[in-house]
């Protein structure tokens, strides 16, 4: 008797070209091997998916046992409980802390020492240019004071003696023509300046002017041998002619002959300008120097007395030009009120 198998069977996959394996079948139509199935993991039992990123709430019992232990240790430290613990660390943990800090100190403290000595050397640099500038001024300080000393000189004697000066600088010393005794001026026909003009500065006479150009001029110092000046005695109003000896300095004495023999000077006389006509070469009342001394002999016709110059002329600076009134150029005048009016420019 045949028996049937009547139970259904699923239906076979259909064929899929492809190599034949080594059977002589189709792989393809064997099942893949090394294929897995994925594989389920159990939720957690917590019950939260696993997609969710939130930390576990703590338990509730956890977070009042933190609030009483806080509490205690509040109590306890306000009732001084805890003062011994707290001696008893601070005993072993000091000389720890004081050891670190010891060693910590130089490397926190480098940068500010960095930034320190960069402030410093900065300041150091600042201050040594502020006292090089304070030394070049107090070293220029009596050449400055010395010059405004003139100035207010000058002015003072050009309002004693009514002139008007075209103020000027020595800017050179030294032989010119036949003369010895001369210096010259940074001023010249531009600052209205001409030959034979007085030349005196806040002692006295100083000279006339020789020459001029554009820019300077050429001054002939009363210590010449050549130069000869007109001149009085203030006490006694007596006249006579001064010469020089040619020297400079404090042996640059001048020689005055008086015209009346029987006239004899005091000894520190002052002698000033006679004056000429027309104001040149020397204008009347400049004072020239005292009298030293008083010479005279069978031979000679007059007095004759040494008189030493109020003028330093081994340190001339500032001399003063006088000049008619109403004289402009390209520098300033002042006036015989001692104000001065500002040069023109040309």
């Amino acid at each position: 008797m045949t028996v049937l198998d009547l139970r259904p069977r699923s239906p076979e996959p259909p064929e899929r070209p492809g190599r034949p394996g080594p059977g002589g079948r189709d792989d393809a139509r064997r099942p893949r091997e090394g294929r897995r199935r994925p594989v389920r993991l159990p939720r957690p039992a917590t019950g939260r998916g696993w997609g969710d990123d939130r930390e576990p709430t703590p338990p509730r019992s956890l977070v009042v046992a933190l609030v009483l232990a806080a509490a205690s240790l509040m109590a306890l430290d306000a009732a001084g409980a805890l003062a011994p613990v707290r001696g008893a660390v601070a005993a072993v943990a000091g000389p720890a802390e004081s050891a670190v800090s010891a060693v910590a100190r130089p490397l926190t403290a480098a940068p500010d020492w960095v930034r320190s000595q960069g402030a410093l050397r900065d300041d150091v640099a600042r201050l040594r240019s502020e006292n090089d500038a304070l030394r070049g001024r107090l070293a220029a300080a009596p050449y400055a004071s010395n010059r405004l000393r003139e100035y207010d000189g000058l002015s003072r004697l050009t309002g004693r003696l009514g002139y008007a000066v075209v103020p000027a600088h020595v800017v050179g010393i030294g032989p010119a023509q036949s003369f010895a005794d001369t210096v010259t001026l940074d001023a010249g026909s531009a600052a209205g300046l001409r030959p034979d003009l007085t030349v005196v500065n806040a002692q006295g006479l100083v000279g006339r002017v020789l020459s001029v150009t554009r820019s300077t001029a050429t001054v002939l110092l009363v210590t010449d041998a050549d130069s000869v000046v007109g001149g009085r005695v203030g006490t006694t109003m007596d006249v006579g002619t001064l010469r020089g000896r040619g020297e400079v300095g404090p042996h640059g004495l001048l020689d005055l002959e008086l015209v009346d023999r029987d006239a004899t000077p005091a000894r520190d006389d002052a002698v000033v300008t006679w004056g000429s006509q027309g104001r040149g070469p020397y204008v009347a009342g400049v004072p020239i120097g005292r009298v030293t001394k008083v010479v005279s002999s069978v031979r000679e016709t007059a007095q004759r007395a040494e008189i030493e110059p109020y003028v330093d002329f081994g340190a001339l600076d500032l001399v003063g030009v006088v000049v008619p009134d109403g004289t402009r150029g390209d520098r300033g005048v002042i006036e015989a009120d001692g104000t001065l009016v500002p040069g023109e420019a040309r």
